[in-house]
């Protein structure tokens, strides 16, 4: 899944400012001008196929129409991390199978991928919330409707 990734993903600087329904985000939509952990988590799954609901944490971790609570993560899944089990605020990464995580951070400042073990090590991150998976997918765009 990982070397899937178009480099211009692998790029992206971490903007705290730019979330998922932020106006940041609504005036200048790409990647390129930065984004969060959310708003980049969502952008790789959509890479895939997949259709994140534009949530910030919380209303992700409540979510039950584009997602699903599973107890075993699987490649693509969204991982909630925080300093507690409050869903408020959580950093979202991408479970890239194998114990790593793919996720974009203030403390690194571009994508990485992280073990398990290098999030429970910081204080920010101890607590894994959960597991989510997007369980809608983006319509195909049939070669008549492409813009």
């Amino acid at each position: 899944m990982l070397d899937q990734l178009p480099a211009s993903l692998w790029s992206v600087p971490y903007v705290g400012h730019r979330f998922p329904g932020s106006s940041a985000v609504a005036r200048r939509p790409d990647l390129a001008a930065g984004a969060n952990c959310q708003l980049f988590a969502y952008e790789v799954l959509r890479h895939f196929g997949l259709a994140p609901p534009d949530l910030r944490s919380s209303d992700l971790w409540s979510d039950t129409q584009a997602t699903i609570r599973v107890s075993e993560a699987q490649p693509l899944d969204l991982l909630l991390f925080n300093a507690t089990d409050n869903a408020y605020g959580a950093h979202v990464g991408v479970w890239a199978g194998e114990g790593q995580v793919l996720h974009l951070c203030a403390e690194v400042g571009r994508p990485s991928v992280w073990e398990t073990p290098e999030f429970a090590a910081r204080e920010r991150y101890q607590v894994l919330i959960g597991v989510k998976r997007v369980i809608a997918r983006q319509s195909p765009v049939s070669p008549g409707n492409r813009m």
